[in-house]
């Protein structure tokens, strides 16, 4: 019988032990997701080039086999101001800790020696794909008038899939979207000055490597991160804010905005220390815009450099 492609659902939930199944469940691990992919076998392929008489394909010995799974989520809190969303475990596999403040907030941050690991079950309409180690990174996208997301990309262990019934979710601690418009997105903040925002995107940009060596273990390893996005606002006059000025410049400045107006549903995203790349200009319905790259930079106290914190 023919597989259906819509029929597919995401499990995680953090490990223990590094690389150990610690056997999540549709009642408490269900992650809502969108574009969900796997890549259910991937290796370096090792041809032996054996020399020989005659013309022809050489056999390729399978090497470092591991899995890749991309997915989205939107980007909304769990409902209760506090309590981390559902994703949070993946965000610290993802080189992030997390710190709760119990009825206030949860608070992401960089990590500067990641060892958070989660393990998925990805189901494909009863085909269930086991990740242990799973590791990652990921990118935020923002667009007026559309849903946010956080995409993450993620590399785990390879084990054997099996035929197993497709799990029964339980969909909790991800609350309903808002759209990122004006009026449920507010306090956006460039350099200081208070810009028209268009879009708004950041990329984590971690360094993930998958390792296997003799007398060692199979592993993840995040080695490195370098964040870096691009916002897009209405162009100025000069006399109101001087982009070129702050790229010519040395200084790096704010770069944060609020999404959500419910407790519980609010997420403050943050790069405080931006250092803006070259601004270039284009249109948008006959409107001028201005398309700023910018990095994320930490300060001498390090890991520092981005934050999400959810009220």
């Amino acid at each position: 019988m023919p597989k259906r492609q819509q029929l597919r659902s995401l499990l995680a939930k953090a490990e223990s032990s590094y690389g150990t199944n610690p056997s999540p469940t549709g009642s408490a691990n269900y992650i809502q997701v969108t574009e969900l992919n796997i890549e259910p076998i991937v290796s370096d392929e090792v041809s032996r080039d054996l020399i020989r008489p005659y013309m022809g394909n050489y056999e390729v010995i399978p090497a470092n086999t591991r899995v890749n799974v991309a997915f989205s989520v939107e980007m909304s809190g769990s409902g209760t101001a506090g309590t981390a969303p559902k994703y949070g475990a993946i965000l610290k596999a993802c080189g992030m800790t997390e710190a709760i403040v119990s009825s206030t907030s949860v608070t992401y941050a960089p990590d500067g020696t990641p060892t958070d690991s989660v393990t998925l079950f990805v189901n494909y309409d009863g085909v269930r794909h086991m990740v242990t180690g799973c590791r990652g990174t990921f990118s935020i996208n923002c667009d007026v008038n559309q849903i946010p997301t956080i995409s993450f990309s993620l590399t785990g262990i390879f084990n054997a899939p099996t035929d197993s019934a497709a799990p029964t979710p339980t969909i909790s601690n991800q609350a309903s979207p808002l759209i990122f418009k004006n009026g449920s997105t507010s306090n956006f903040a460039i350099f200081g000055y208070a810009a028209a925002l268009q879009s708004w995107s950041l990329d984590f940009n971690n360094e993930v490597i998958y390792r296997e060596l003799v007398g060692g273990t199979k592993e993840v390893i995040i080695t490195d991160r370098k964040p870096a996005g691009t916002l897009v606002v209405e162009a100025v006059a000069l006399s109101a804010h001087n982009f070129f000025t702050d790229y010519t410049g040395t200084s790096t400045g704010t770069n944060t905005w609020l999404h959500g107006t419910v407790a519980g549903n609010k997420v403050t995203v943050s790069c405080p220390q931006s250092d803006l790349g070259q601004p270039t200009y284009e249109d948008s319905d006959g409107i001028q815009m201005l398309s700023l790259p910018y990095y994320a930079t930490p300060t001498a106290s390090a890991n520092n450099e981005f934050s999400l914190v959810f009220t």
